[in-house]
């Protein structure tokens, strides 16, 4: 099997600058409709969920779209949902078992590459049944997918911040969403000419990819992420970048902002300090760690 981060690991610069980009809710509008309408349903059906859709939808949504956990891997953030169906007392109440899932969990931590062909090559070499529903439940996902989301744009003004950046700097999309999925959709929109490589799950996490397409290759303050999720943020930090983040509910204003104003402070020098800690501040303000109905039992 060929090394999927070969093209990462040898990329040669053509400009001093580098900026990462994250796909899903960040270059595009897709986070709601991949999670309601392709993640949510296979997991309800996948895992016999049924008798408490309505909360499975609400811990689900919450995980991968409404908390500080947005845009994690598919595999954890599954994993999260069905914690917080355990504790939630109205479920309790339902009598319903939520799945146990040990083999996964315990995968989940060893595993670097949290993708389907490592736990396609994982299930090959052991017969354990959380891990093969795993492996069902994420192909299906993949499937609906493919299947439903298509013609999504990216944001307005994003093209826009491309086509301005890359004058100067070397742009990656570096995601944890299946590399083939990406390439499908920057390529269907015209925006893979801007980039020299479209890194997905296969190819690592968020921060190995920068690393390893950045290791000695620019100065760390020539360095930037772009992403809606504080999992984005922490990727630019491993990796001593800056951060932009793109709002939840705000993204047309984020990319606008970027076209017009922090593009050009990165470029300058004078993006760092109390420029990028304002931004970082209302990001984060808009993610929560606690479910609304947690909040609202606190009350």
């Amino acid at each position: 099997m060929s090394d999927p981060t070969v093209e990462l690991k040898n990329h040669q610069p053509k400009h001093e600058y580098l900026i990462a980009i994250d796909s899903d809710g960040c270059a595009f509008d897709t986070m709601e409709i991949k999670h309601k309408e392709c993640f949510i349903p296979n997991i309800i059906k996948h895992w016999k969920l049924q008798p408490i859709s309505k909360y499975a939808r609400m811990a689900a949504e919450f995980v991968n779209l409404y908390s500080k956990w947005r845009g994690i891997n598919r595999f954890p953030a599954l994993t999260m949902t069905f914690d917080l169906l355990n504790e939630w007392d109205k479920v309790q109440e339902r009598k319903v078992a939520i799945p146990d899932t040990p083999n996964l969990r315990r995968w989940i931590e060893t595993e670097s590459k949290l993708g389907n062909p490592a736990l396609e090559a994982y299930c090959k070499e052991h017969d354990e049944p959380d891990m093969h529903r795993a492996l069902e439940w994420s192909k299906a996902v993949n499937d609906t997918v493919a299947d439903m989301v298509e013609g999504v744009p990216p944001f307005p003004h994003m093209r826009e911040s491309l086509e301005k950046a890359q004058s100067k700097a070397d742009i990656l999309v570096c995601s944890a969403t299946p590399q083939a999925a990406l390439q499908n959709e920057w390529e269907e929109h015209d925006i893979a000419k801007y980039v020299f490589s479209i890194a997905g799950q296969e190819q690592g996490k968020k921060g190995e990819h920068i690393a390893m397409a950045s290791e000695g290759r620019y100065k760390n303050s020539h360095m930037l992420m772009i992403g809606d999720a504080p999992g984005d943020m922490k990727a630019a930090r491993a990796n001593d970048a800056f951060f932009y983040p793109i709002n939840p509910g705000g993204e047309e204003e984020s990319w606008r902002r970027f076209h017009d104003e922090a593009l050009d402070k990165f470029f300058e020098g004078t993006y760092g300090g109390s420029y990028e800690s304002a931004l970082i501040e209302e990001f984060e303000s808009l993610l929560p760690d606690t479910p609304p109905w947690k909040s609202a039992v606190r009350k």
